[in-house]
């Protein structure tokens, strides 16, 4: 018997018991859509993520205070000095741009609306550091700096939280921890998700903030942003830094009290991370589909059961046994597949409205099916098919056919 003609019959078998064969796909079209829209979900989040850290800039080096290792001991703050110092050419020549900032939670008001957001101060380098873009308005200057000023500029999603729009509120007076800020620019949106929203907060001059928000030490900062030349620089401005920070805070090699931070380990850690969850999901999603094979495996084993006479009456004209063998499989193989490929279209339908879910509530996520799941799930599921109709198979080819006929 070749396969053409297995599958021929395949089919007609199948077709003769259309509602339990639909019941029998049913669990392989759910646990295939389950995967396909887990794999999409994942990725499409994977691709948001890093996307919205690549776009802070490939150049940008965060050093942090404190470090990851645990023999540090009595570690140093950074502070505004240290700054100033990787800012000076001599001594990094690879760095254009050195922005110190303290940072925290605050509560914003205006006119009974009030918020909790990201409150940050900064020098008025953060604005070319960080590519600052204004709807309106301008950003906080050396004036405001030294006179410590009591200015803000807002993020387009506080400023439409508490004015409920994001232009014509230049010169409005809110409150951060209850004190009274004159609102002097609206930053442009650019989208924000993953580990922090640029569009969710407000900026202050660090002067201000140390003073009056935060409280911090007048020379103490939380983190200093440094722009290297290039994306190619990166290493070396690392490198320029680590010594400078070593040898202002006389801490030896392999014990520094500082942290430094590029693009490539933020993306690193988040691919890591996003990798680890759509695996989990994926396999969370595939147990449904090892259901769906024990289905096919019950109603294989039901139909041999009740085709017993039949594989008797084939066996005593000449069938073989690898050709009962090859007729069963052929089955349980079809019904996979065909759920597999019913199941695709399930998943691309979960994802799409998942996708359209998202961008109703502004949540920046486009799931992505890509060819690769597709394979994967359509392989798995035709394998699931082979693997749990291998027994009821060889139990039909096995049958003797003087047993087979006299079976009732």
């Amino acid at each position: 018997m070749d396969i053409w003609n297995s599958i021929l019959e395949a089919l007609d078998s199948l077709s003769s018991n259309k509602i339990r064969s639909g019941l029998t796909v049913l669990g392989i079209v759910i646990g295939v859509g389950a995967v396909i829209a887990m794999l999409a979900i994942g990725s499409g989040a994977q691709e948001t993520i890093t996307g919205s850290i690549s776009d802070i800039g490939t150049n940008l080096i965060f050093v942090m205070r404190g470090s990851i290792s645990e023999e540090v001991r009595n570690p140093k703050p950074l502070t505004f000095s240290d700054a100033m110092a990787i800012s000076d050419p001599f001594a990094a020549p690879s760095v254009i741009g050195v922005a110190p900032m303290i940072s925290g939670t605050v509560e914003v008001g205006f006119a009974g609306e009030s918020t909790f957001t990201q409150g940050s101060g900064v020098t008025p380098d953060y604005q070319s550091v960080r590519n600052v873009d204004l709807l309106e308005g301008e950003f906080i200057n050396e004036i405001h700096m030294l006179g410590r000023s009591a200015v803000v500029v807002l993020g387009p999603d506080v400023a439409e939280e508490l004015f409920g729009r994001t232009v014509g509120v230049l010169g409005e007076t809110v409150r951060i921890e209850g004190q009274p800020f004159r609102v002097i620019g609206v930053k442009t949106p650019i989208g924000g998700s993953g580990f922090v929203n640029p569009d969710d907060e407000v900026l202050v001059p660090m002067t201000t903030a140390q003073a009056r928000l935060l409280r911090r030490s007048r020379d103490s900062v939380d983190m200093i942003l440094v722009q290297a030349i290039s994306a190619d620089n990166v290493a070396t401005a690392s490198e320029e830094i680590a010594t400078i920070l070593r040898t202002r805070h006389r801490s030896p090699i392999g014990e520094d009290d500082f942290t430094i931070f590029t693009q490539q380990d933020f993306l690193e850690t988040a691919t890591t991370i996003t990798n680890v969850l759509t695996i989990f999901l994926g396999g969370i999603a595939a147990i449904s589909l090892l259901v769906g094979g024990i289905g096919i495996m019950n109603i294989m084993l039901v139909s041999v059961t009740e085709r017993t006479r039949e594989i008797g009456l084939r066996k005593a004209v000449g069938a073989r046994k690898r050709d009962i063998l090859l007729q069963f499989l052929t089955e349980s193989a079809l019904l996979s597949m065909i759920g597999g490929v019913i199941g695709i279209v399930l998943g691309w339908g979960l994802s799409e409205l998942v996708g359209a879910i998202a961008a109703a509530s502004d949540t920046q996520l486009v799931p992505s099916m890509g060819l690769d799941a597709v394979l994967l799930a359509t392989l798995f599921s035709t394998a699931v098919g082979l693997f749990f109709g291998l027994y009821p198979a060889k139990r039909a080819a096995d049958l003797e056919p003087v047993e087979a006929l006299r079976y009732e």
